[in-house]
């Protein structure tokens, strides 16, 4: 006697599928958010920028101090915030920052090469005067 093999066809909830594979997607960007790194679901929507891909270069002090002088740029409204596209002046901060600069200069003095010591001498003069200008305005 021969059992005939008869498949039910089996009913599959597509509305239940699609959630189990948002669900998947949502624990995998929260992964990632806790590590701090982009998903590419996230980059897709437009909810994260993608970064440029390549080696950094070595730190220097040169590198250091020009990253301080764009930070106190945009602290007086010179450049505009990255994330929010809008100069948002903070003269308390960008004052701060200027003085850090120049506690640097007197802390390096006699260490720095020629160059470095000509850019931050430009640096702090250039925020110096876009400082006063911009006060002057307030």
């Amino acid at each position: 006697m021969e059992k005939s093999k008869v498949r039910a066809k089996k009913k599959v909830d597509e509305a239940w599928k699609a959630k189990v594979k948002g669900d998947k997607v949502k624990v995998k960007e929260d992964k990632a958010e806790v590590r701090g790194e982009k998903t590419e679901e996230k980059i897709k929507e437009g909810k994260e920028e993608a970064e440029p891909k390549g080696p950094l270069s070595e730190p220097d002090f040169s590198s250091f101090v020009s990253g301080l002088g764009m930070q106190a740029l945009m602290l007086l409204g010179e450049l505009t915030d990255p994330k929010s596209k809008e100069a948002k002046p903070d003269y308390e901060h960008a004052k701060y920052t200027i003085d850090l600069i120049d506690m640097l200069k007197k802390k390096t003095e006699g260490n720095l090469t020629e160059e470095e010591s000509h850019l931050v001498e430009n640096l702090l003069y250039d925020l110096r005067m876009k400082y006063v200008k911009a006060i002057k305005y307030v």
